[in-house]
Order: C-alpha cells, then sequence, then structure tokens
C-alpha cells in the first residue's frame, strides 16, 4: 500500500536527521539504504514509534510511495549519486522526482538535470545547510533544477525548513539546472570568508591588545548585540570562554592548522572563471591553506624576523570598538563580492535568481545565519536590479561610517606585523571599486582602447632600449 510522501536515502546522521524532521511536520516517510541493516536499527532505536516506513530494496521502496514519487538522495557527492540514479530510473515513470541533497558540484547538477529531463523524471538539485542540528530542527534549503517539480515538494521542504521571526521559512525555488548547488556553494564560501574575518579580529585582540580570552569572549558577546548579531559570532564568544577538563581555557591547545572542503574551494574557482574579483573568498582559502603548513612556519619563525614586539600604547576601548567596524566593514565587502558572483552566474546559465530571496534563505538554520542578511533582502527587495550592494543606501553609508576605523585597525595590524588577508583584500576591493581610473591602462600599453575613441584597438610594438615604436588600429 502507497504510504509515504517521500523518500530518503543516506542514513548518516544528517539523513536520520531529515526524515525525524519531516516526521515531526506530518510527512511519513520510507527510509533506505544501501546497508539495509541500518534501516532496522533506525526503526528500532532513533524512529521508534514513529510514522516512518522501512524498506529492504528500491523495489519495495518506491511501492510504498505515493505517486508522483519523491527521492531524496543523501549520499557522496559524485560517482554515488550517479550510481542510485542508474538503478532508480527503471523503476520510475514520467513525472517522479528524484532530489539530489548533497555538496555536488553545480555542473554535475545541471548534468543529471538536463538527462533525466530527457527521460521525463524531474531533477532536483538542492543546498541544504546546517549540518546535523539544522536537518533535525530545520536547514537552510536552497532547491534548484527542473521547476515542474517545485509544487510537488514545496509544502514538505517549506515546512520543514527553518523559519525567521516573520514565520518566513528559509527556503524558495532558486532557480533552473544547477542554481540550487551553485547558490549552496557561493554560502560555503561566504561562511570560509565570515571565519576568517572573525579569525583576524581575534588576532589583533590576542596579539595587539593583549587581551585574555575571557575578555575576549565578553567582548564578542557585546558585538553579537550589534549589527554583527550571527550565529558566527555567538559561538566565537562561546569558543573563547570554554574550558578544558583541567580548568585551562580550550582554544590555545587546538592545533592552528585548517582544511578545507571542495565547496569553498569551488567559489573561488568560479570566481576566477567568471571573471569576478571575489577576492575575500580567495583569500580565506588560501589562508588555511598557510595555516596548513604548521611544520614550515614553525621553522620560519625561528629565522624571519617581523617588527619588534610591542605593548599597544593607544586607547583599547577605541581601538576594540576599530577591530568591531573593520569586521563588520570587510563583511560587507564579502557578500557584495558573493552577490556578484551569483549576478554573474545567473548572465552566463540564463538562471532567474531572486537575490533578496536567497538572502530571506540564509537568514536561519544555516552557519552564516545573521541579522545582517535581513539587510541584503531589503536592499533587493527595494531595487531588484541593483548592481551591487555598495549601491544600496544602507550599506553604503555602513562602509562610510566604517572606513576610518576600518583603516586604522588595519595599518595598525600591519605595522605590528599581524597578518589580516581578508582585510587588507576587502579594503584593497573597496578602494579599487570606488575609482574611476585604475593602473591598469600601463598593463593595457600594447593593445589598448582609447577613451576618446569606444571601439577602437591600437596595437603598439614596444622594443625597449630607446628604439622605434610602431602601432597598428582596427575596430573591435
Amino acid at each position: 500500500m502507497a504510504e509515504a510522501d517521500i523518500a530518503l536515502i543516506g542514513l548518516a546522521v544528517m539523513g536520520q536527521n531529515l526524515i525525524l524532521n519531516m516526521n515531526d511536520h506530518g510527512f511519513v516517510v520510507c527510509a533506505f539504504n544501501r546497508t539495509v541493516s541500518k534501516v532496522d536499527d533506525f526503526l528500532a532505536k532513533e524512529a521508534k514509534g514513529t510514522k516512518v516506513v522501512d524498506a529492504h530494496s528500491l523495489k519495495e521502496m518506491v511501492s510504498k510511495l505515493k505517486k508522483p514519487w519523491r527521492i531524496v538522495l543523501l549520499v557522496k557527492a559524485g560517482q554515488a549519486i550517479d550510481d542510485f540514479i542508474e538503478k532508480l530510473v527503471p523503476l520510475l515513470s514520467a513525472g517522479d522526482i528524484i532530489i539530489d541533497g548533497g555538496n555536488s558540484e553545480y555542473r554535475d547538477t545541471t548534468r543529471r538535470c538536463r538527462d533525466l529531463k530527457d527521460k521525463g523524471i524531474l531533477f532536483v538539485g538542492s543546498g541544504v545547510s546546517g549540518g546535523e542540528d539544522g536537518a533535525r530542527n530545520g536547514p537552510s534549503l536552497m532547491p534548484g533544477g527542473n521547476k515542474e517539480a517545485w509544487p510537488h515538494i514545496k509544502t514538505i521542504f517549506q515546512g520543514i525548513a527553518a523559519k525567521v521571526s516573520t514565520g518566513e521559512p528559509c527556503c524558495d525555488w532558486v532557480g533552473e539546472e544547477g542554481a540550487g548547488h551553485f547558490v549552496k556553494m557561493v554560502h560555503n564560501g561566504i561562511e570560509y570568508g565570515d571565519m576568517q574575518l572573525i579569525c583576524e579580529a581575534y588576532h589583533l585582540m590576542k596579539d595587539v591588545l593583549g587581551m585574555e580570552h575571557d575578555e575576549m569572549a565578553k567582548a564578542f558577546e557585546e558585538w553579537n548585540k550589534t549589527e554583527l548579531d550571527s550565529f558566527l559570532i555567538e559561538i566565537t564568544a562561546d569558543i573563547l570562554k570554554f574550558k578544558d577538563t583541567d580548568g585551562k581555557h580550550l582554544l590555545p591547545k587546538i592545533r592552528d592548522s585548517a582544511g578545507q572542503k571542495g565547496t569553498g574551494k569551488w567559489t573561488a574557482i568560479s570566481a576566477l572563471e567568471y571573471g569576478v574579483p571575489v577576492t575575500l573568498i580567495g583569500e580565506a582559502i588560501f589562508a588555511r591553506c598557510l595555516s596548513s603548513l604548521k611544520d614550515e612556519r614553525i621553522q620560519a619563525s625561528k629565522k624571519l624576523k617581523g617588527p619588534p614586539k610591542v605593548q599597544f600604547g593607544g586607547d583599547k576601548k577605541s581601538f576594540l570598538e576599530d577591530i568591531r567596524k573593520a569586521l563588520y566593514a570587510s563583511k560587507i565587502i564579502s557578500y557584495t563580492q558573493g552577490f556578484m558572483l551569483l549576478r554573474q552566474a545567473a548572465t552566463k546559465f540564463g538562471w532567474t535568481l531572486n537575490y533578496g530571496g536567497i538572502a530571506l534563505m540564509w537568514r536561519g538554520g544555516c552557519i552564516i545565519r545573521s541579522v545582517f542578511l535581513g539587510k541584503i533582502k531589503d536592499a533587493f527587495d527595494q531595487n531588484s536590479d541593483l548592481q551591487n550592494l555598495l549601491l544600496d543606501d544602507f550599506f553604503k553609508s555602513a562602509v562610510e561610517n566604517c572606513q576610518d576605523s576600518w583603516r586604522r585597525a588595519i595599518s595598525t595590524g600591519v605595522q605590528l606585523g599581524i597578518p589580516m588577508p581578508c582585510f587588507t583584500t576587502a579594503l584593497s576591493f573597496y578602494d579599487g571599486y570606488r575609482h574611476e581610473m585604475l593602473p591598469a591602462n600601463l598593463i593595457q600599453a600594447h593593445t589598448y582602447e582609447l577613451l576618446a575613441k569606444p571601439g577602437q584597438f591600437i596595437h603598439t610594438n614596444w622594443t625597449g632600449h630607446g628604439g622605434n615604436v610602431s602601432s597598428s588600429s582596427y575596430n573591435a
């Protein structure tokens, strides 16, 4: 008897938690896993007493589904997704829906969407953010793909998603083909940027101001009552004051070597591919790469000299506020760059993206959730054609109000030898973007377009050594 509203394949913790979340919201879920003993264990333990039903084969699974069949894949990205699709296709009919909820590369999602469309099967690639806790209590969901599937999954997706204070779900249709996974990729890149910016603020507090851990924790708690109100600022305060079993702070004991997953790196690669200056996320990734060279850095620290360590002689409270404003201004730049990349991808692939809606999807349930995202939604609600967040009145004024502090924090850190790759690249981007003229005319001196004659290009052969210069022109 068909009784399940949806099936989910993959019973790692994320999968289990999504199933329990769906069950809490009144949806009957059929659970399946390649290792079928996990299905029995799940039904006997975590799902005991729920309406979750089990399946021990894909054929049994689809037999328990209501039409159209809705099947969520929450397995490892890559070949495993293709393998399951290959096994599912012979069992499905036109109008049935496959949903990939993993961290798939957006090009793979586009390919699968097109291949399955030819077979009459509707494919959805959905970003799922918030980790295991979000999956259980309300994630941020970013579905994209074949839009014909949306009416059949909307109630379920928006039902289980996180809700903002107004009750709106952190989930809406993103766009065509790989758009959902592209938006999730940019989300993860922004997450890398946010985390690195917080690390640089922490570094300045610790090594310039000489603040103790509990003192820094208190500062972050206060910052969380300002424009920086966010999940990451909140947990930073918790991390700073957390003590190990010996009563000493845990943070100094943790190895300062960070790894990285694919999606953050993919954001930087896409930025290079599409010519968008997403410099802050790129620097955040390279900062992790540099941190991983721990053994080399230990050796270098014994040989390479920087400026002498001196005690900070200025107003501590005032400089702490400078750091806060530098963090806020840099955060604005990071999101500005992220939305620039989204806009460029939409242009390239013909996607129709709702930028305000995307900001709302990130307001809750995900790692980068913050009050700040509401201002981004407001900006795009006021002007859906907004070219750049910095041109919105709110963000323009916010950066202007932070600018003096931003420059003081960076210049002080540079003079004292503190690495601040994301603070500095954020300011460089801002200064570059606000300049009408940049020195790129020197780069273009071999083949150039005159300001007075747009569309006419001149090629000049500079021989050097005071030799002759020859030129030729052509129209674009």
